[in-house]
């Protein structure tokens, strides 16, 4: 292993960054439960504890409301519910953490997306007297999609259901096998009262029968892989450097985020969609020269040959590039007012390129309740999960969201106003035996036949 590979895995171990999501339906206690953690974990500002108190005994309440830590706009505070995606940061001696506390009422499951879409966990609650229904549902629909590759159930509320343990074991039960059949890899059970701390950052003395991890613990304990070395290299260009100068007469560089894996100077890479390939000649990262960069560095790569490269073009390794295509098969999230139909035209926005495209297909949406596929809906509205098939205008370098959530995931968006129709993930299925076989190709739109 050579000098800089070794520096770039200890750099890697030692990072203990977390990022995690909190879901569930309105007043499961999503709030309650960050704002526990939080006061708990000593992470909360003395100054900040001070405006909760005042701002609980404003409301007429005894006791600090925890909630009040996360829910910061005004209209939430008024409301009691959370409406926006919250994001804290908080850090323990053994993990750091990013969280995004997401709405629950339904018209905010969009919000979720946004939460969950770069988080390596997510906690989704439950109130212990309603059990799992329809939102519970459809988060863990949200999660599985997104590819969260660890989900904890929070039995919220145990103290309002005294503690029972069959109570806590019947809802583990359905979630767990309802997430399965979602294809979430691995789930966590933990009963909890966010109000009074129980198995929040402290174990429970009212619940003796339940002998796993805190909420904490489990969040400081779990597996999280930062070897993004493993990851298939991947490099939007966003900018294109050509200062012109006496100094520098002859620099030309490219650059932008790396997105997956990691970049040498030396290595052959290929340019994507044009198919071109050169050598990379340098690296700068912070107006220095490295030998090695990788995610999510941003940095300037220059390469041997004076080849036409452009904002939205991808780098990749040679040996491992991406096969390019203008047909695009995907799950997607449609989170618009307005729906996504057979036949429209769109925008679709992948990494740093944004390019023309109709919607040929949606040869199924997902039914909640069940797990079933509704077959050929003709139409995704607010909040739906369903497979779409899409054509472009061009062709684009997608990966499999499976194998890259960064390079596999896709915007449609809507073109006359610039609004967000849907969040894709590229060749993403449900792999439920309810599912049924696509349908065949719906009708072209005139004039957007690509």
């Amino acid at each position: 292993m050579s000098t800089s590979t070794e520096q770039l895995t200890e750099q890697l171990a030692a990072t203990t960054l977390l990022r995690f999501a909190t879901a569930g339906s309105v007043d499961d206690g999503k709030s309650t439960l960050v704002g526990r953690l939080l006061h708990d974990s000593k992470s909360v500002l003395v100054d900040q504890l001070e405006a909760v108190e005042h701002a609980s005994r404003s409301r007429g309440q005894e006791a600090p409301d925890l909630a009040l830590l996360t829910d910061g706009l005004r209209a939430e505070r008024e409301q009691g519910i959370t409406i926006d995606v919250a994001y804290r940061y908080f850090a323990t001696p053994r993990r750091r953490f990013i969280l995004a506390d997401t709405p629950g009422h339904v018209q905010y499951t969009r919000n979720m997306v946004t939460g969950a879409s770069t988080a390596e966990l997510a906690v989704v609650l439950v109130d212990a007297r309603n059990g799992v229904v329809e939102q519970t549902r459809r988060h863990a629909a949200v999660a599985a999609l997104l590819r969260v590759p660890h989900v904890v159930l929070a039995v919220n509320k145990m103290d309002l259901v005294e503690y029972r343990e069959p109570v806590f074991a019947a809802i583990a039960e359905e979630f767990t096998t309802y997430a399965s059949e979602l294809g979430v890899p691995e789930i966590t059970a933990i009963p909890i009262s966010a109000l009074a701390g129980d198995n929040v950052v402290e174990p429970s003395a009212n619940m003796d029968w339940y002998g796993g991890p805190t909420v904490l613990e489990h969040l400081e304990t779990v597996p999280v892989s930062h070897d993004l070395t493993a990851c298939h290299a991947r490099f939007p260009v966003q900018y294109v450097i050509r200062p012109q100068t006496a100094e520098h007469p002859d620099y030309r560089g490219y650059a932008g985020q790396i997105a997956a894996g990691a970049f040498r100077v030396g290595e052959q890479i290929t340019v994507l969609p044009s198919g071109k390939t050169s050598t990379i000649t340098g690296i700068d990262a912070l107006g220095e020269a490295v030998d090695i960069a990788w995610a999510p560095q941003s940095v300037t790569i220059r390469l041997a040959d004076d080849i036409d490269i452009s904002r939205g073009d991808l780098l990749a390794p040679s040996g491992d590039a991406p096969p390019t295509t203008q047909d695009i098969e995907a799950t997607v999230c449609h989170v618009a007012d307005h729906p996504l139909a057979v036949g429209q035209r769109v925008l679709l926005k992948h990494t740093t390129r944004t390019v023309k495209a109709i919607v040929k297909e949606i040869p199924s949406r997902l039914t909640l309740d069940d797990l079933s596929q509704h077959p050929t809906p003709g139409q995704l509205v607010a909040n739906d999960i369903g497979r779409v098939v899409v054509r472009t205008a061009e062709p684009l370098a997608l990966d499999a969201y499976a194998d890259s959530r960064r390079t596999g995931s896709f915007l449609l968006i809507d073109p006359a106003d610039g609004t967000t129709l849907a969040a894709g993930m590229a060749g993403e299925s449900f792999a439920t035996a309810k599912a049924v076989a696509s349908v065949e190709t719906a009708e072209e739109a005139e004039g957007w036949d690509f």
